[in-house]
């Protein structure tokens, strides 16, 4: 992979650069652009303690419960691509402020329900206000930073508030939960968004908001936004997350689990065989794009560093609170360094201009790598976290947060401004499709191992004295 070049391609609206911002300002509009990351892995991660009682609240059943979250993510990695359009077609900023206010809305609105049906279905269109706030805001953040070295910096920043809203999110949840009501846990996010909505109206200046096709009437945009090929590819989406995530559960070969996969298979070739036919400036992913530089290498390197946290948050939240027998929230602290060493990492946006990208992400793979052969050998036992875990977690968030803004960096720096949104879309589109598939991957292989050698219950009371300790000194 060679270090791709700034060039024109990172600097300017259709019609010409920006009049540039003042660096209070364009502070002020990275911080705001941050919550939609913030609020993406908040809201996720501020759920996982609130299962139990939501199921008891709702009345949604434990095999079930994995709509909870599932319902959420299934729209959000469906719709990024439309979102990503729109955001390139239309106002960046109107999309990005629609996805947040809404985003707001429905949490206030799911903080009040306590029947299973409506609550899915309100939370299937929180992942929907949420892949308009995404696309959107990197859109948005590419243009107030056009200069390259900044650009890599607030790239940098905003795909750290991510990081930093899972764990963050996990502790003020189990916080919630337990000394308050799962209810806050969705009017948080609503106390942060509703403003955050309001205050962007004033704080996006006109030339950063408007749209690349603002000459064209609105029937015009609309038939550019490329409707069939979405459709398709959100439908391919859908069934190919929901086969692989029911996949471990349900079994691999039913017909409910494959029928959904080979349909997938069939709608995404049937995707990129209709992408040569529409005309590429109307195309929802021109072929193109898969020929920038570097282009589909980094495409692939962005599948990978929300796999690991997501495995991460599953093994351990699930080993130290049923085995070891913590609290939510002392599992939550010992999360911590997770969203502080991501967070820091996540600040190395300047590196990009000093080291080729190829170097410093197979730095970030190599420390992931490290990170899980120090899960796998230490972990068994509670005084195992200071010397195994607590290192595994800081060189792990460190090395896929790495991945992670260095891929954005350079991925953006590949391909032209006018296509910020969509592209923005493809990358978050990576990490939620590489999520999914690495853990259904994992599941698969729990289950598998499970079924030889006994669930944690057995495997971790073999010898390896009590599990009730609460803490770690």
């Amino acid at each position: 992979m060679s270090s791709p070049s700034p060039g024109p391609h990172v600097k300017t609206l259709a019609d010409g650069p920006p009049k540039r911002l003042s660096l209070i300002h364009r502070l002020v509009l990275l911080l705001l652009f941050s919550f939609a990351r913030f609020l993406q892995g908040f809201g996720d991660a501020a759920l996982y303690p609130a299962i139990p009682p939501l199921e008891v609240s709702t009345g949604i059943t434990g095999t079930q419960s994995a709509w909870i979250i599932s319902a959420f993510k299934l729209t959000f990695a469906s719709f990024l691509l439309i979102s990503g359009r729109i955001s390139d077609v239309y106002s960046p900023k109107k999309t990005f402020i629609a996805g947040v206010s809404v985003l707001g809305i429905l949490s206030i609105g799911t903080g009040f329900v306590s029947n299973k049906i409506p609550f899915i279905a309100l939370r299937s269109v929180m992942g929907i206000a949420s892949a308009l706030t995404i696309p959107s805001a990197l859109t948005l953040l590419v243009h107030v930073f056009p200069e390259p070295l900044e650009q890599a910096r607030a790239i940098g920043v905003f795909g750290g508030c991510g990081a930093f809203g899972n764990v963050l999110g996990l502790l003020i949840g189990a916080v919630l939960v337990q000394y308050i009501s799962y209810h806050w846990v969705f009017w948080v996010v609503a106390i942060i968004a509703i403003p955050v909505a309001f205050t962007c109206i004033l704080a996006i200046p006109p030339e950063i908001a408007k749209s690349k096709d603002r000459a064209h009437p609105h029937f015009a945009k609309w038939k550019s936004l490329d409707l069939i090929g979405i459709f398709v590819l959100t439908a391919a989406f859908i069934l190919f997350i929901y086969a692989v995530t029911s996949g471990p559960a349900d079994g691999w070969a039913t017909a409910g689990v494959l029928t959904p996969l080979i349909i997938s298979i069939f709608l995404i070739a049937g995707f990129f065989y209709w992408e040569t036919i529409v005309p590429p400036d109307k195309a929802a992913i021109p072929p193109r794009t898969w020929f920038y530089n570097n282009f589909a290498v980094l495409f692939g390197s962005a599948l990978v560093p929300i796999f690991w946290l997501t495995s991460v948050f599953i093994v351990f939240t699930s080993l130290w609170q049923d085995i070891f027998h913590w609290t939510i929230i002392s599992a939550a602290v010992h999360m911590l360094p997770i969203g502080v060493a991501g967070f820091i990492a996540s600040c190395t946006g300047s590196l990009s201009r000093r080291f080729s990208p190829k170097w410093i992400i197979l730095t970030g793979y190599s420390l992931t790598a490290m990170s899980n052969i120090l899960c796998a050998v230490g972990g068994g036992r509670p005084e195992d976290y200071w010397a195994y875990i607590f290192p595994a977690f800081i060189i792990g968030s460190a090395g896929t947060s790495l991945t992670y803004t260095h891929t954005t960096i350079a991925i953006f720096q590949a391909t032209p401004a006018s296509m910020a949104g969509t592209v923005g879309a493809i990358i978050s589109g990576a990490l939620e499709f590489g999520s999914a598939v690495g853990l259904a991957a994992f599941t698969s292989i729990q289950t598998s191992v499970e079924a030889t050698r006994g669930g944690p219950q057995e495997y971790y009371g073999q010898g390896n004295g009590p599990r009730t300790t609460t803490n770690i000194r």
